[in-house]
């Protein structure tokens, strides 16, 4: 068979799949590059005249800017390792059989069938101040409790608490991704390969070591990305439980509808995208870096 005649073999084999991928990539794509190119319309036009870098430069000067900039990297940075332990955690639990686990399993899929919004608003109804649902609890207003403080506290009144309980949320609601993605990881490692491990004396943490780490790694690398790009741009969980304390993607909001700026909005959010392609580079090296060193080993 010629070359010409094999590849349309291969497509005629694959004509479902294509058929499936291509218009959903040609979907995402096109309103990608239709968004982008307004967004850098809006955010090139200032007091009427394009191209203008005005937007950036009043940017720079906005005293929320810097702020908002830093809380969104360190929310990215605690969140991202938070997901994949606590993700690691659940897979590790249900990994191994045991009588009940797709009982356990289904108990911890179930954060995915609430929406983000009701979460929030549960998390925002739970640490009310001052008669919130912790509140109450910790201050032994229910007999079977004992009383914890002796004032209520105020968890979005400051910076560390807010965005602290935005984070918990965010990692409570999405946990269950990370754990399925880890798990399909898991379960495709054979059980021979623990099985010859053994058989040399190798322990408990030698095997995870050299077998289920580097293994595992693709399926960490997904996580870490996905989950890292999603933290980059979260809005609900901030926007409900932390508004004083905007990140990037509140400032984005704010910008647009209390300030009645699209144009600083759009330069918000082209800061934003530059920053999580920025971070996708590094890491990948860094991912790239570990699976060389974990060959190696």
């Amino acid at each position: 068979m010629s070359e010409k005649g094999y590849r349309w073999a291969k497509i005629r084999e694959n004509g479902f799949a294509i058929s499936i991928i291509v218009p959903g990539t040609i979907y995402l794509v096109g309103f990608f590059i239709i968004i982008l190119c307004v967004a850098l319309q809006y955010a090139l036009t200032y007091r009427g005249a394009f191209p203008n870098l005005g937007n950036f430069a009043e940017l720079g000067q906005n005293p929320e800017f810097i702020p908002a900039l830093k809380r969104t990297v360190l929310f990215v940075l605690v969140g991202t390792p938070l997901q994949l332990a606590a993700g690691l955690l659940l897979a590790m639990i249900v990994w191994k059989p045991f009588r009940g686990r797709g009982i356990v399993r289904s108990v911890f899929i179930l954060p995915l069938a609430i929406t983000a919004v009701v979460t929030a608003t549960i998390f925002f109804t739970m640490t009310s101040y001052p008669f919130g649902h912790i509140n109450e609890l910790l201050l032994g207003r229910h007999a079977w409790f004992p009383r914890v403080i002796s004032t209520p506290i105020d968890f979005r009144g400051s910076a560390f608490a807010s965005l602290g309980m935005a984070l918990f949320a965010k990692t409570w609601r999405d946990m269950p991704i990370s754990m399925l993605i880890l798990l399909a990881g898991l379960e495709a490692i054979g059980e021979d390969q623990y099985e010859a491990a053994e058989t040399l004396g190798a322990g408990g943490l030698q095997k995870f070591r050299y077998i289920t780490l580097p293994l595992l790694l693709p399926a960490i690398s997904t996580v870490l990305i996905l989950r890292s790009i999603e933290l980059w741009k979260e809005f609900i969980f901030p926007f409900f439980l932390a508004p004083q304390f905007p990140v990037l993607a509140t400032l984005i909001d704010k910008a647009y509808h209390v300030w009645m700026n699209p144009g600083l909005a759009c330069a918000i959010s082209l800061v934003l995208i530059a920053f999580i392609v920025t971070f996708m580079a590094v890491l990948n090296w860094l991912l790239k870096t570990l699976s060389r060193v974990l060959v190696k080993l």
